[in-house]
């Protein structure tokens, strides 16, 4: 919130990864922490379900970790050899937005069966892992970072592709029967999503003109949902697993909830998820209309425009709030690094878009 590489923090958070290349002798850790009891940890919640001839080999620490312990190994069984992801929460915050572990593998369980392109969920921890919060799933190999998605020559066809493909993806995830997530009903973006980010704004009890001014005109222009389904709640670029043919998996299941389904397709078009490519607005690589289309297309329905704009500046704000979370935790001492301490910088850049876009377009 949050290449050729790896999985991301189903890996991790946007660009944590770094080419994943295997090599690396087995039995050791490669990346940004070496822990004996961390592999044998996860080799003893590996045995547990596989007997205790399973191997792991090739085990990586993605780049740049965040809130999520994340580690990408091969469990070996004999001859068969599968590539794997492990996450665990590594920080408790009372005031997180995001979904424990617990729930995240529940909902991807459903998107999975449903066919929506998710990393298969494989299993969840349990308290005689001693792994903590967390879960394994299948690894997906392709790019999730920003910029060689949006730049490189290699991903040239699937920048053509991805709008029809998130149009598509989105449709698909919406038509998942809400009841069969009932228990995403008690999150309060599902109660309310613009009453969430009032009641996380006035916890922090900072001034932030911009932000109000921003919340005030969400709230006389609220949008009517037309119906309630499941959502993503972080469905962007960043987020998207990208091979050279297009979309791969979608990654980050921490944000969902029930709400409208225009909430998702906004959430894809607000300015800060573009990285720079504001001639397309949809994920730095698309226009709106295309992606409204194929959404209709595959069976979703109509987006009004004024529905769209709506949410993309909800986006805004929501995505201005989250910053503001994280500075403060790194301020009052809950979760200290140098990239929440520059979430305080962000804040004033996202709050700048968010006052140019109610101005009128800033496209």
């Amino acid at each position: 919130m949050p290449g050729t590489s790896a999985h991301k923090n189903s890996a991790g958070k946007n660009s944590r990864k770094k080419n994943f290349a295997s090599g690396d002798t087995a039995g050791k850790i490669s990346g940004e922490r070496n822990s004996a009891d961390e592999l044998a940890l996860l080799r003893h919640a590996i045995r547990r379900r596989y007997g205790a001839a399973a191997q792991i080999e090739n085990v990586v620490v993605p780049t740049l970790g965040g809130i999520n312990r994340t580690l990408i190994f091969d469990l070996v069984e004999g001859a068969a050899r599968r590539r794997l992801v492990s996450r665990q929460e590594s920080q408790g915050a009372a005031d997180s937005p995001f979904l424990p572990s617990s729930m995240q593998f529940r909902v991807m369980r459903i998107a999975h069966a449903h066919g929506v392109p998710v990393p298969e969920p494989v299993f969840e921890y349990e308290a005689a892992d001693a792994m903590g919060s967390g879960y394994v799933s299948a690894f997906v190999e392709g790019e999730t970072m920003p910029r060689k998605i949006l730049r490189d020559a290699e991903f040239a066809v699937a920048r053509e592709r991805l709008t029809g493909q998130a149009g598509q993806t989105l449709a698909l995830l919406h038509s998942i029967d809400p009841e069969e997530l009932g228990f995403l009903e008690q999150v309060a973006d599902s109660r309310d999503p613009l009453r969430a980010q009032r009641d996380r704004l006035d916890s922090y009890a900072e001034a932030h003109p911009a932000i109000e001014l921003g919340l005030r005109w969400l709230e006389r222009n609220r949008a009517r949902a037309p119906r309630r389904t499941f959502l993503h709640g972080d469905f962007r670029t960043g987020n998207l697993m990208v091979g050279r043919d297009g979309l791969r998996a979608v990654l980050d299941w921490e944000c969902c909830h029930i709400g409208s389904p225009a909430e998702d397709l906004g959430w894809l078009c607000t300015r800060s998820w573009r990285f720079g490519d504001n001639r397309r607005p949809v994920g730095g690589f698309g226009a709106r209309e295309d992606l409204v289309d194929a959404y209709a297309g595959a069976g979703g329905g109509r987006i009004d425009p004024a529905e769209l704009r709506y949410w993309e500046i909800f986006g805004l704000v929501r995505w201005a709030i989250y910053n503001v979370w994280q500075a403060h935790g790194h301020v009052f001492g809950q979760r200290r690094s140098v990239t929440f301490a520059a979430c305080g910088r962000n804040t004033s850049l996202v709050e700048y878009d968010l006052l140019m876009t109610l101005r009128g377009p800033y496209d």
